[in-house]
């Protein structure tokens, strides 16, 4: 929130509390033309998205189930930042976690915000390159499988709407020309 901006906070409270997941936030705001509204904000700790490419450059991708949206989608492996944990830390943690993998090398592609309109989350987005793979370490609520494919695959899902995680799709493509450098020198 920039001190400058255009809207300005006439009260805030918190209203609901999920640690560490999110938290609701309702501000009372005066808007630009002189009326007022009420803005319902979800505070989130940030994230991690991780595009893991094997040593063949392919790539691995999860087809996970989604409560909220009650049904699977085709993601890459992702988190919540935690308090005391870096965001290449954290990626390091959820490549580990989601695809029971360890990387030669991560590196950060791109930052963006998820869900602007409505919340303040950032995403940390990582490429981690030579990708070796072990078992997956999933948490009670997760279920989901791993795949690998290659990268035209992935990209023909994105362009097919099969791959309809906006952060992993936007993920994929920000990494894009590291990707195609990847699959090329094999």
């Amino acid at each position: 929130m920039t001190p400058d901006g255009p809207f300005k906070t006439l009260d805030s409270r918190i209203v609901y509390r999920n640690p560490p997941w999110y938290i609701l936030r309702r501000d009372e705001i005066a808007l630009p033309n002189g009326g007022q509204a009420v803005y319902t904000v979800v505070e989130r700790p940030g994230g991690v998205w991780i595009i893991p490419a094997l040593p063949d450059g392919r790539l691995v991708i999860i087809r996970n189930y989604r409560y909220t949206v009650q049904g699977w989608l085709w993601e890459i492996p992702a988190g919540g930042l935690r308090d005391g944990i870096t965001p290449d830390e954290m990626a390091r943690l959820e490549l580990a976690e989601e695809v029971g993998g360890t990387a030669e090398s991560i590196e950060r592609v791109a930052t963006f915000y998820t869900m602007p309109g409505i919340g303040d989350e950032v995403a940390h987005v990582f490429l981690a390159r030579g990708v070796a793979l072990g078992e997956q370490h999933l948490e009670p609520t997760e279920v989901m499988e791993r795949h690998i494919l290659t990268l035209d695959e992935v990209l023909g899902m994105i362009e097919r709407g099969e791959l309809a995680d906006g952060p992993s799709a936007l993920a994929i493509l920000l990494a894009l020309p590291k990707l195609r450098q990847i699959a090329n020198s094999r």
